[in-house]
C-alpha cells in the first residue's frame, strides 16, 4: 500500500525536499497524551535532535511536550517555537561554557550532567551569576539494547553517562556545593528499540539504584528514562503511529516509584518519523552489467541514514503504477556508499518520476549537510499545501 501524496502538487517544487504529513504528527501526539493522561506524573520532553524544523517544533509544543535540548542551539530553536524555559532539559557530554550560560540566563528545567567536571563548571558558571542551576546525573546502567551498535548509549563502553560505581560520589560532591542543585537521575540506552524487554531492564535497574540510594537515605525527586521507542520502518502506513500503550505501559507497571516522583521521557524519533518522506526525482535510470540503478537527485546529503546506519527506509514511485521491476536506488554524491537502497522493488520507474522515501522524519533533514556544495534540502508540510502557501 503507498502512501498518500499530493503528487500533483509537489510537481511544481524544486527536488529533493522534505514533506511532512502534519495530520498525522497531531494524530501521534494526541496518542502519546491519551496514553501519558492517566498518568499525572508522566511529563514527555520532545527530543529536539530528531527533528528542529520550526513548523513542527511549533506543533509539538502547542500539543503540551516539553523539549530535550542536546546544544544551545536546541535551547535556541526551542525557546523560537515557544517553549517555555520550566518545560526544557539539557543533555549532551560536551556542554560549552557559553551554552551552560545560555541555559542558566534562560532558567531551564534542568540539566542533565554526565561528569564530576561538568558538574564543577556549571557550578562555577552559576555561581557567577548569582544563581542555582537544577541538576539530573545521567547514570550509564550498563544496560543493552535490541539496536544498531552505533545507536546504543546505556553500555560501560560508551561514552555518555556516570558509571554506577561513581554515582554516590557525584551526589555526595553536589550536596556540598552551593551553586547546584540535585534534583534527579536521567538514563537513556539507545534508540530504535522495538524489544519492550530493554525497557523492562532498565526499569529494574533503576530499582536496584534507587533502593540502594534510599538505604543511604537519598531521595529522588525526578527519574528521567530517556527515550528510544522505535518505529516500524517497513511498513510506514500499516503502523503510522508507534506502540506507545506498550511503551508506557511497561514503566507504568515496572517502575517502583516513590511517592511524589515523576517520571521524565525524552521521546523523538517516535515522534515525527513517520510524519515524513524525502521527496526526489529521477534522474537517469542506468542499465549495469548485473542490476538496474535508479540514480535520483537526493543523496546522503539530504538522509544520511542509510549511508551511516545501512538503515532500511521504505520506497515508493509516487508517479507511477506501472509492473514491479528492481533496482538499487542510488544517489548524486561522490561516494560508494551514497546508496538508499539495494534490489529494491519499484513500480516501473522512468525519467522524472517521483519517489517517496519514506519514514525519514527524524534524523533526516536535521541531518542533512553541504558536502559536494549541494544546497540543503527545502521542507513543506501538508498544513502549507492545504493553505496554498507551499510552506
Amino acid at each position: 500500500m503507498k502512501g498518500t501524496f499530493p503528487t500533483e502538487r509537489f510537481k511544481d517544487i524544486q527536488t529533493p525536499f522534505y514533506y511532512y504529513d502534519t495530520d498525522l504528527l497531531r494524530n501521534t501526539l494526541e496518542a502519546i497524551k491519551a496514553e501519558t493522561g492517566r498518568h499525572e506524573n508522566f511529563i514527555v520532553h520532545y527530543a529536539v535532535k530528531a527533528n528542529a524544523n520550526p513548523q513542527l517544533l511549533t506543533i509539538i509544543k502547542n500539543a503540551g511536550l516539553g523539549a530535550d535540548c542536546v546544544s544551545g542551539g536546541e535551547i535556541e530553536a526551542a525557546l523560537a517555537a515557544g517553549f517555555t524555559p520550566s518545560s526544557i532539559v539539557y543533555a549532551g557530554v560536551g556542554k560549552s561554557d557559553w551554552e551552560i550560560n545560555l541555559a542558566l540566563d534562560k532558567n531551564i528545567f534542568c540539566f542533565n550532567v554526565e561528569s564530576v567536571p561538568e558538574l564543577e563548571v556549571i557550578n562555577n558558571l552559576a555561581a557567577s551569576k548569582g544563581k542555582t542551576a537544577n541538576v539530573a546525573f545521567r547514570i550509564n546502567p550498563n544496560v543493552g539494547a535490541h539496536t544498531h551498535a552505533n545507536i546504543t548509549t546505556g553500555l560501560a563502553e560508551n561514552k555518555f553517562g556516570i558509571a554506577m560505581r561513581d554515582m554516590k560520589d557525584i551526589i555526595a560532591k553536589a550536596s556540598k556545593m552551593e551553586n547546584v542543585k540535585f534534583i534527579g537521575l536521567h538514563f537513556h540506552i539507545g534508540s530504535q528499540i522495538l524489544d519492550m524487554t530493554d525497557f523492562l531492564a532498565l526499569c529494574n535497574r533503576i530499582n536496584e539504584i534507587q533502593d540502594e540510594l534510599e538505604n543511604r537515605h537519598i531521595r529522588i525527586e525526578n527519574i528521567n528514562v530517556g527515550g528510544g521507542l522505535g518505529i516500524d520502518y517497513e511498513h510506514p502506513d500499516r503502523v503510522a503511529i508507534p506502540d506507545f500503550k506498550s511503551y508506557f505501559n511497561t514503566y507504568e507497571r515496572h517502575l517502583k516509584l516513590r511517592p511524589g516522583q515523576h517520571v521524565h521521557f525524552e521521546l523523538g524519533r517516535s515522534v515525527v518519523a513517520q510524519c515524513g518522506s524525502l521527496i526526489t526525482k529521477t534522474l537517469y535510470i542506468k542499465q549495469g552489467a548485473t542490476k538496474q540503478f535508479a540514480i535520483v537527485d537526493a543523496g546522503m546529503t539530504d538522509l544520511i541514514r542509510p549511508a551511516l546506519y545501512q538503515a532500511y527506509h521504505k520506497i515508493e514511485n509516487i508517479s507511477s503504477d506501472g509492473p514491479h521491476e528492481e533496482y538499487d536506488i542510488v544517489g548524486p554524491i561522490c561516494e560508494s556508499s551514497d546508496v538508499f537502497a539495494k534490489q529494491t522493488v519499484l513500480n516501473r520507474t522512468k525519467r522524472g518520476d517521483l519517489l517517496a522515501i519514506r519514514s525519514a522524519g527524524a534524523y533526516g533533514e536535521i541531518m542533512a549537510s553541504q558536502y559536494n556544495c549541494r544546497k540543503l534540502p527545502r521542507s513543506y508540510t501538508s498544513d502549507g499545501m492545504r493553505q496554498g502557501t507551499l510552506s
